[in-house]
Parts: C-alpha cells; structure tokens; sequence
C-alpha cells in the first residue's frame, strides 16, 4: 500500500471528501481509506503518503464535547463514533522518515468562520518529524450537517489526482 488515507466524519460529508480524494489518488498509488476508529496507531514504511481530514468544530478538531453535540444534533448516528483525529494523533507514531503528509478539513461555507481543523492537524503531523508534501485544504459543506458545497467532490477528487501526480519519496 502506498498511500493511507484516515478520517473523522461526523454527519458523511468528510467521509465522502475522504474517499473522493482516495480515488484521486487510487489513479498512481495503491490507496486504503480508513475511519479514524480503525485507523492503526503506528504508520510504518509501507506507508509512504498519509491523508488526514476531519470536520472543524468550534475552529479545530473536534473534542469530546463537540462530537457529543453533532449527536444530538444528527437525525441518524453518526459516523465517527469513537474517538476523533485529535485523540487518534496524540497516540500515532511512525517508523519512516520517509513519510508525507497532506490534511483536509470540511468547514462551512458561509459565513467563513475563522479557524480550522486542517490547520490544527498538520501542526499536530509536524511533531512527529515527518514532511508536508501539500498545503492544507479546506472543503466546503453548506450548513453544520452539509450537504457538501456544489463541486466539492470533484474538487477532492482533482487534489487526489495532484497529490499523486506531485508526491515522490525522497531518496536516503
């Protein structure tokens, strides 16, 4: 596998950002997609591209209590039940040096509030010493629950495909 693609989705619009990117990228590298619950606490070698993406809550990643309100918000469960991206990178470790990373937030459109998930993400990947291959990118859902903005998805999609296009592992 070539690239690991691991999400947070609260109401389905991160997961269907989650895995248009993935097929962008399924067009050069093997790619998985994977729910951060099932997402593995260690990335080794065989891993040479992580995509990370979550929903911003109250202008980052979601918490505890933030997940607990897009409960009892939702009409139906919701997709992320277990832990979130916060809880899942304070416990990720890695093995390559080699790694890259790029990260995605969904966010709602209007009004732009500040803030932003992706952000808080990549600062948490830049710990672990491992390189951006991309700058974050932010996808756009038309209310706290979406749907998705129009055209979002094929967006998703095209930065896979560039993601795949434009990463190369460095040689040692």
């Amino acid at each position: 596998m070539d690239a690991l693609v691991v999400y947070e989705s609260m109401f389905g619009n991160t997961q269907k950002i989650a895995e248009a990117v993935a097929e962008g990228l399924a067009t050069r590298m093997r790619t998985e997609v994977t729910e951060v619950d099932a997402a593995p606490a260690h990335v080794g070698q065989e891993i040479a591209l992580l995509v990370v993406g979550g929903p911003t809550h109250a202008f980052s990643m979601s918490r505890t209590s933030t997940r607990q309100s897009a409960a009892q918000q939702a009409a139906g469960p919701l997709v992320s039940r277990g832990k979130g991206v916060r809880e899942w990178l304070a416990t990720l470790s890695t093995s390559s040096a080699a790694l890259g990373w790029a990260v995605f937030d969904t966010r709602v459109a209007k009004p732009r509030l500040p803030g932003s998930a992706a952000r808080a993400v990549a600062r948490r990947l830049r710990r672990l010493g491992v390189r951006s291959v991309a700058p974050v990118q932010s996808f756009y859902v038309t209310g706290t629950q979406g749907p998705l903005a129009e055209g979002e998805l094929d967006r998703a999609r095209r930065w896979g495909e560039s993601l795949a296009a434009s990463f190369s592992v460095p040689t040692p």
